[in-house]
């Protein structure tokens, strides 16, 4: 199941009725601000475990 065209059009009437056009902007650069963050959580936590997992790797091969 897609969304096609019209429905897109539809909700970003929606939206633009209910949030009014000074409130979008605001609403855009918050969802960026969090997606970065986001972006940057799972950067670190992926770098952790890769972290982890080479030190388990390193700590077998001296036993």
């Amino acid at each position: 199941m897609s969304v096609g065209p019209w429905e897109v059009i539809i909700i970003l009437v929606v939206v633009l009725v209910i949030f009014g056009g000074k409130k979008i902007p605001e609403l855009a650069r918050g969802l960026g601000q969090g997606l970065r963050e986001f972006k940057k959580a799972t950067h670190e936590i992926k770098e952790e475990v890769e972290n982890a997992t080479k030190e388990s790797s390193d700590v077998k091969k001296e036993d």
